[in-house]
Formats: C-alpha cells, sequence, structure tokens
C-alpha cells in the first residue's frame, strides 16, 4: 500500500498505517453523544493524536475550536461528506468552527483561476455544508487567499505563516513528506498556519484546544504542525488534537477522483444517476455466478455498496447486522444489496436537494 497526502493506493492495513504514523486507537470510553454517531460507532473514525484534550472539553463543557479545510475542486461528493458530518457534530457540541477554503494551495497546484474556484467554493462545497447543518452561529468561513477584511487578524494569520517557515528545515520536510518541492513547502506551511492560528489573540481570547479531523493520508500535515507549535515560543501554543477516518471507498473500490464523476456519488446527482452508478460501477464482494454467491455468500467488507450504508445510509444497528450476515450467507444477493443502497442514498438526496435549494438564499450569511 502506498498513503501519501497526495496518493492513496493498494490494499489499506489500518493497523499497520496506526503504527507507522505513531497514532493511537481511538479511546474506548467516549461521551454519549460520539458513542451514538454512527462515525465514531462504527469505528469510521479509528485513530487520534491527544483527543483526550478534546474529550475532557466536551465532558466538562469547555471551550474549544475544531479547524478543517476544503480543496475547491470539482463536484461535492459522499467522501466530503465523513468531514462534513463532524464540522456539524462538533458545531452542536459547542465548538468554535474554522473553516478553511484552501484556494490558494489549489491555485498552485490544480487551477490558476481564483474566481472560478470561489464559485466552486460556495457552489459545491459551501452550500453544501449548509443543507447538512451548517449553522452561521460559532463560525469562521474564510479563503486562503484573502483571509480577512480585518488587516490586523489577516496580518497576524499571514505573518504565522512566515514565521512557521524558520521552525522547519528541508529535510525535515523531506523526512516527512518524502518527496518535496517548493510549492508543496509552502502549501504545507500556510496550512500550519490554518491550524495554529485560532489560537492567536487575535482571533479567541486564549489559546483554545483545537481538534483536526482528517484522513490518515493528511497526518503530515497535522506532524509538521505540531511540531512548528512547539518551537515557535513568542506564542503559547496548545498542542493541536487530531482524529483521523478510513478511506471511504470509490464506487470501483479505488480512491474516490474528482476527475472520474463514475468513481463517486455526488450530491447533487440525480435518482437515475444513483441508480447507474451504484448498478454499473459500484465493486461487489459478491461470487462471480449466482449459485456460488449462494453456497459461499459475499464479502461485505469488500462490497462499497455495503460500506456506504455502513458509513452514511443505514443507522439501524439490527438492520445493518442482518444485512452483512445475509450478504455473507449467500441469503441476500448483490443486486438486491444494490437495489437497497440505491433506494437509501436517493431517498437521503431527496430531501437533501430540497436543502440545498433553501441554502442557496443563505449564502450571504455565511461569507
Amino acid at each position: 500500500m502506498k498513503v501519501t497526502p497526495w496518493e492513496v493506493s493498494g490494499n489499506i492495513n489500518y493497523d499497520k498505517l496506526i503504527k507507522d504514523f505513531g497514532v493511537k486507537h481511538l479511546p474506548t470510553q467516549l461521551p454519549k453523544k460520539l458513542q451514538s454517531n454512527i462515525l465514531f460507532k462504527r469505528k469510521t473514525i479509528f485513530a487520534h493524536r491527544d483527543f483526550e484534550i478534546i474529550l475532557d472539553c466536551i465532558k466538562n463543557r469547555k471551550p474549544f475550536v475544531m479547524m478543517t479545510g476544503l480543496m475547491p475542486s470539482g463536484k461535492f461528493h459522499l467522501g466530503h461528506r465523513v468531514v462534513a458530518d463532524q464540522i456539524i457534530l462538533y458545531q452542536k457540541l459547542g465548538a468554535k468552527i474554522y473553516l478553511a477554503v484552501a484556494d490558494t494551495e489549489a491555485y498552485n497546484s490544480r487551477n490558476p483561476n481564483l474566481e472560478e474556484l470561489k464559485k466552486v467554493a460556495i457552489k459545491e462545497y459551501l452550500i453544501n455544508y449548509i443543507a447538512l447543518g451548517l449553522s452561521t452561529k460559532n463560525l469562521d468561513f474564510y479563503f486562503q487567499s484573502q483571509r480577512s477584511k480585518d488587516g490586523v487578524k489577516s496580518n497576524a494569520y499571514y505573518s504565522l505563516a512566515n514565521l512557521a517557515s524558520r521552525h522547519a528545515t528541508f529535510n525535515e520536510f523531506k523526512s516527512i513528506y518524502g518527496e518535496i518541492d517548493p510549492g508543496k513547502m509552502t502549501s504545507s506551511l500556510l496550512q500550519t498556519a490554518d491550524m495554529l492560528h485560532p489560537q492567536l489573540k487575535e482571533f479567541e481570547n486564549k489559546p483554545l484546544p483545537t481538534i483536526i479531523p482528517v484522513g490518515i493520508d493528511q497526518d503530515p500535515h497535522l506532524k509538521i504542525a505540531r511540531d512548528i507549535s512547539q518551537r515557535i515560543k513568542i506564542f503559547k501554543f496548545q498542542q493541536l488534537s487530531s482524529t483521523y477516518h478510513t478511506f471511504l471507498p470509490g464506487l470501483n473500490s479505488g480512491k474516490m477522483s474528482s476527475s472520474d464523476p463514475n468513481s463517486y456519488i455526488a450530491l447533487t446527482d440525480s435518482a437515475s444517476e444513483v441508480d447507474t452508478k451504484i448498478k454499473k460501477y459500484a465493486f461487489s464482494g459478491g461470487q462471480k455466478s449466482l449459485d456460488e454467491h449462494r453456497k459461499k455468500g459475499g464479502n461485505p467488507n469488500i462490497d462499497v455498496s455495503f460500506i456506504y450504508l455502513k458509513t452514511f445510509f443505514e443507522p439501524n444497528d439490527n438492520k445493518l447486522k442482518k444485512l452483512h450476515d445475509d450478504y455473507s450467507s449467500g441469503k441476500l444477493l448483490t443486486s438486491e444489496l444494490k437495489a437497497i443502497t440505491v433506494r437509501k442514498i436517493n431517498s437521503f438526496l431527496k430531501k437533501h436537494q430540497k436543502k440545498r435549494e433553501k441554502a442557496k438564499k443563505q449564502i450571504d450569511k455565511f461569507i
């Protein structure tokens, strides 16, 4: 397997990744509001660094920050929903949300058109966030290219990115990232500023515990930011906390790619598009023939339809277990499992897309 911030491939062994990256398994004892959340309950979120700090804040109702970012490229799809659902969860738990549009990073690596990047961020991402439940309460939504109209805040943010460069070396970048170039170094330092700047006095009254939820492939960004935070002595940064979630597979069981619409379910897909994509492209854990499937059963753990149900669309544990057992025994066919998945996804999207239309009228409140 290969897992880097820019490439994920091969058969993913999460236990090995925990060991290789030096992170920890998620604590077994979690607050009830986390235990009941589908992402925590089903172990989609599986590892952490210093999450105990945030658990203490939740338990004792202390203020904390959640910081995350979005890359404004392509359609907003189910893979993006894993972080979006965590944003809404932590906001409901009282966290101040810092949500960055990584348009500077996207400009340097993907699309040299800032205006187009801004439109994608709003049309594809912000509208979906609002429809999923994002509130203006305790929210700081910003673009990297224009941090704030408040000059004091903006200067503090960009100065932090510049200061961070003094506290990291090229060899360190190379050891953490493997391959590195000036563009990636610049992006990493700006991401460090994104993660740490909520703790500056220009943004909060005092340094607050900060949680960063990411896929495990993004941990190198966290590692460099955590290291730098403890070297900058002119600020008293609290160490960053982070959680790590598993990769939601694309329809073909590989990584979702914004350039391949047949690898993902977008939250703007029509019912017929969902039907076609699941039935035609969703990787199956079933056997090659009907008779063989009835005899040997399927493997739900690699079946994309089952994984989507487990991650988002079947909240009832007993019903999910029955689907798992019936598919494993051969009682439930791949075609039947896919039909259930199509129905569940389209039921969600029908409601979500109505919320999207209402969300379009609220954009000005968020920017």
